[in-house]
This record gives structure tokens, sequence and C-alpha cells, in this order.
């Protein structure tokens, strides 16, 4: 219904377009015309009235025709000398118009019905001597009426003409546009990883090729980053589950109670590693937030053997829980690989504060830097699924982390810092 509103609507306004441009050269067309014949009799008057003034002369004290005229011509021109008509028969339906003409004196054009009148005066010595001539108006205005009636005809017929080109033109179009969409939305569902790959765009069809071939791949990526998802919740809830189970097992055939410090533990385990997950999983939150950066360092510390050196206030645009999910899983990932030591700095670098979280171990393989924060990677003994949760916690928030290969175990992370408040 909308592709079909939208056809009528551009043939619509093409049939008006074209309805107004033929108007407008009907218009100016006729009116030309009408100027040209218009002119055409009055050239015609005057050329008569200057082949009958060319025979009018003064003899013996009298105006006479040096040359007969025929007597088609006397229906039409009429020689007045004196106030007296000398040649010509008037016809009654203008003779009162043409004697006001003799009578007049001076060379001029009168139209009375469908004839135009021409007025001239024959310059004779002592006499007043006047040549009027009839034209007949309706051949002109037959012509003219036949080339109105012509010019709407081919007015119309160009109208319809623009209404059904535009009509296939837009059909055309709009059948490619559908086309293209039903493609696109059918790799979406089966076939993610096709494109249409038109290269650089040479028309709006090209435009739009691209367009589609940019939304395919972000469904790709969110499909993919759904799997992610899916990977490493599986991932991370299989760990303390294997742990209650084994308890529980374990339990079981020796017939002592499972100790309740293994299984809160590792509920708390569970707990926490849902929470991050779900968190990562979130968008980006619009409204403003802060967190103390020490505060946060420390909730995630609790206890364990790490070194901090923070400035003495620092604070980020994120919130406290998404800064204690980023930090908690790379301190695992560092206590996990360290020798004997693990410390954490912070310092600030322009509009943003730069965290590093540090381990004497054997650090990352520079060849494996850029896909350590992929699931299911290992690499120098392994590096946990912690660090591709960190990759989706810093993408939802706004943060860069990286891996630097430096002979020890170094992620960056670097966060926004706040805005002074006034």
């Amino acid at each position: 219904m909308a592709v079909t509103g939208f056809r009528k609507r551009v043939v619509a306004l093409t049939v008006l377009i074209a309805t107004a441009v033929v108007a407008i050269l009907v218009v100016v067309s006729h009116v030309l015309l009408s100027r040209v014949t218009d002119t055409d009799a009055h050239d015609l008057a005057r050329t008569r009235a200057e082949a009958v003034a060319a025979n009018v002369t003064a003899k013996g004290g009298r105006v006479v025709l040096t040359e007969n005229s025929s007597e088609a011509l006397d229906e039409v021109a009429w020689v007045y000398a004196d106030g007296r008509l000398i040649d010509g028969n008037v016809p009654p339906s203008v003779v009162d118009r043409v004697e006001e003409l003799a009578d007049s004196g001076r060379s001029q054009t009168a139209t009375v019905g469908d004839y135009l009148l021409y007025a001239r005066q024959v310059p004779i010595h002592g006499h007043h001597v006047m040549v009027i001539v009839r034209v007949d108006l309706t051949p002109y205005e037959t012509s003219e009426q036949r080339s109105l009636a012509l010019s709407l005809i081919l007015g119309g017929l160009t109208i319809l003409l623009a209404g059904g080109v535009a009509h296939l033109v837009v059909h055309r179009a709009l059948r490619v546009v559908h086309e293209m969409a039903a493609l696109a939305d059918d790799w979406g569902h089966h076939e993610p990883g096709r494109r249409f790959n038109l290269g650089v765009p040479r028309d709006e069809f090209g435009e739009l090729g691209r367009t589609l071939d940019h939304l395919l791949e972000r469904v790709d990526n969110a499909l993919a980053d759904e799997r992610r998802l899916t990977d490493e919740i599986a991932h991370e809830l299989r760990t303390p589950l294997t742990v209650l189970r084994a308890e529980a097992q374990l339990a079981q055939l020796s017939g002592k109670p499972v100790p309740p410090e293994a299984v809160l533990s590792e509920v708390d385990r569970l707990d926490a590693a849902i929470t991050t997950l779900l968190r990562a999983a979130r968008a980006r939150t619009d409204e403003v937030t802060r967190c103390d950066l020490r505060s946060a360092a420390r909730q995630v510390i609790a206890g364990r053997a790490v070194e901090v050196a923070f400035p003495a206030k620092v604070e980020v645009a994120v919130a406290a829980d998404v800064a204690v999910s980023l930090l908690s899983p790379l301190l695992d990932n560092g206590l996990r690989h360290a020798k004997s030591r693990v410390w954490i700095t912070a310092r600030n670098q322009g509009e943003a504060v730069v965290v590093d979280v540090l381990d004497d171990g054997p650090g990352f393989d520079p060849a494996d830097v850029d896909r350590v924060f992929e699931a299911g990677v290992t690499g120098g003994g392994g590096y946990g699924l912690g660090l591709p949760v960190v990759r989706r916690i810093a993408a939802s928030a706004g943060v860069e982390v990286r891996a630097i290969a430096d002979g020890r175990g170094h992620v960056e992370v670097t966060l926004p810092a706040a805005r002074a408040t006034a």
C-alpha cells in the first residue's frame, strides 16, 4: 500500500507539472499566434490601401482614379474625396463606421464585427482624400482556433505520455528497490554473510546497495555478538557449577556434608559471573555517571595481594559497578599468571584516565595481543575467559581496553575522566 501510494504521488506530481508546463506553452503560443495573425491582417490592409492610393490623382480640379478597380476590390476598398464616395460599394453593415473614418482626416484602424477597417489619408493638394479598406478576419480567427485546438490535443497527449512514462519509470525503480530489500531480508535471516558488493556507488541504487550491505554487516555482527555472549555465559557458569557438582559428589562418596564455605564461595562466583555478563549485554546508559576510581579499586582488591598506585583523587565518567566489573577480571587474570607481584596504577591523560593492570608473569605474546580478548583464544598458558567479558563491558561503556606485550602481564584500560562540576 505504501509503495502504491508513493507511485501514485510521483505520477500525480509529474502529471501536475506537465499540465502546468503545457498550459503555459499553449497560452504563450496562442498569444504569439494572435499577434502574428493580427500583424498579417494589418499588413494586408495597408498593402490594399497603398495599392488603391497609388491610383488616386487630381485632374481638372477633381479627384479621380487612374485605373478602374475590379468589382471584387470595390467590395473591400472605398475612396472618399472631400467627404463624398467616389469609388467602391460600402456594405450597409459598415457604412456608418466607414463614413466616420472618412471624415476623421487621419490614418487609423477600427474593428467592426469580423472585419478590420483601415483608413489611409492620400495627400492631394486642395482635397481631403481618404482610402478605406476592409479585411475579413474570419480566416485568421479560424486559423487561431484550429491552432488552439491542435495545441490542446497535443498538450493532452503530452500529459498522458508524461504520466505513463513516470508510472513506468517509478514502477521499474521501485521493483529494483523491492527486490534488493527482499534479498537483504532473506540474507539477514539465512545468509547474513552475503553482500551486494556493488562497488563505489554511481547512482541511488548503488547507495541503497551500500546501505543494505552496512545493515547486513550490523546484523551479522549482532548475531556473532549474540553467539559470543552465549559462549561466554556457558564458559563462565560451567566452572563454578563443576566445582559445586564435584563437592556434592565428594560429599556423597565420603558421607560427609558439603562445607558451607565452598558452596557459598561458588554461589558468589556464579552470582558475580551472571551480574557481570548481564551488565556486559546492556547498552550504554545515556545519563552522565561518575565514580571514584580509588573506591572501585579497593572494592575489587578486597584483601587480595595487589599493590595500588593511584593519584590522591581520580574520578571517571563510568558507574562504579562498571569499573568494578572491568577491573575484577583483569586482576583475576593477573593473579593467575603472576610469579610474585600484581599491581595496578592510574594516571591522568588529557580527558581520560589510564589504568594499567600489571603482573610479573610471562605476559602476552606479541602475536596474540589483538586476539586475547576473543572468547576461546588461549596463549601463554591460557588467559582465561575474563578478558572477553572485559572487552564486552568496555564496548558497552565506551571504554578502551588493550593488551600490551612488554615482557610482563600488562593490560591498559582507558576510561573517560569525569568532568568537573560547577
